[in-house]
């Protein structure tokens, strides 16, 4: 293998210009840079990695940090989709993709992490409000994009911290809506977590058409996000309020289990409970009966993220505003 001395010297210049010719090219004039480049491609010269960083104090890795349990990150589809719209930012660049699970109780660790130097920026995906990734990452500066909107909530601004999220308080509204113009009486909803902005604002857009359809907003669950939890949400949704003839379900997933539990109790979809689901994930078109749901977009937000962070790495100071996707509803047979 060719070494940096070797191009140094097949170019004609000190090795410590080829370094940064090979570096950046800062403070190297172009015909310098030129026989560098030349010498390269002739002796094939591949960089030391770890020589590279200590001269450009970038480990050419970010870090798509997931504060959630393992088996739930293997399991749910949306994680699947967020690595693959982030591959796809950094598909033309050499930048690595370290995937960085925050189990319960982990934050602080997470955080050591990434204080530590160990990648040049972050993706949060799936935020809670408890595990303080938002304030943690703004105390740092380290370059970072949140895909979904940190739980500062007004705070951010002053926190400058950069989002990417789809408008949950919309997608709740229309999911509900289409159940206001099937003509439902008692609409239920089962809500994501209330740690989430996701949970927040999906429950938010709920509580909005119904306000606007004269209809009473207290038939809530609140589940997980799970097809488990929304089976067990279905089932006490059904115990406290018999009367129900459509639910909003905050997630596919979510929707999945309760599908499970209306026939368990032999409720017929949609002829006795119209159901609508959210993220339109490829559970939605398989489920008995196929689920109406909101389109997430999740691929193409996280790719949106991942472009962001690469202006943040390449040097764009300020925070962009929050990139907002509009949502939309695709009609199955379930509502």
């Amino acid at each position: 293998m060719s070494t940096l001395e070797e191009v140094a010297a097949r170019a004609g210049v000190s090795r410590s210009t080829a370094s940064r010719a090979i570096n950046g090219g800062h403070r190297v004039s172009p015909e310098a840079l030129a026989s560098v480049e030349r010498a390269v491609a002739e002796l094939a010269y591949t960089p030391n990695r770890a020589a590279r960083s200590l001269v450009t104090r970038r480990t050419d890795s970010i870090a798509v940090v997931i504060p959630e349990p393992d088996e739930r990150v293997l399991s749910d589809p949306f994680f699947a989709g967020v690595l693959s719209g982030v591959s796809a930012s950094l598909a033309d660049t050499d930048i690595q993709v370290v995937l960085v699970i925050v189990r319960p109780g982990q934050g602080k660790r997470t955080v050591r992490y990434l204080r530590n130097g160990h990648v040049d920026g972050a993706i949060v995906v799936s935020h809670h409000s408890d595990d303080d990734l938002d304030r943690a990452l703004a105390e740092l500066r380290l370059p970072s994009v949140f895909v979904g909107r940190p739980m500062v909530a007004g705070e951010i601004e002053d926190f400058g911290l950069e989002y990417v999220d789809l408008d949950n308080v919309e997608g709740g509204r229309l999911a509900t809506q289409r159940l206001v113009d099937l003509g439902r009486k008692r609409i239920a909803t089962i809500a994501g977590p209330q740690d989430m902005s996701a949970g927040v604002d999906r429950l938010a857009g709920w509580r909005a058409a119904m306000a606007a359809a004269g209809q009473p907003d207290d038939a809530v669950v609140l589940a997980d996000f799970t097809i488990a939890g929304g089976a067990t949400a279905a089932r006490t949704l059904l115990a406290e309020h018999p009367d129900v003839d459509g639910i909003f379900v905050a997630s596919d997933l979510m929707a999945s289990g309760a599908l499970l539990a209306l026939a368990e109790a032999g409720r017929a979809v949609p002829d006795d409970v119209a159901v609508v689901g959210y993220d339109n994930i490829a559970i939605a078109a398989s489920t008995t009966p196929p689920l109406t749901s909101v389109v997430q977009p999740v691929v193409a937000m996280a790719r949106a993220a991942g472009l962001r962070l690469l202006d943040q790495l390449q040097g764009r100071a300020e925070p962009g505003p929050p990139m907002i996707f509009a949502p939309e509803l695709v009609v199955r047979a379930s509502a």
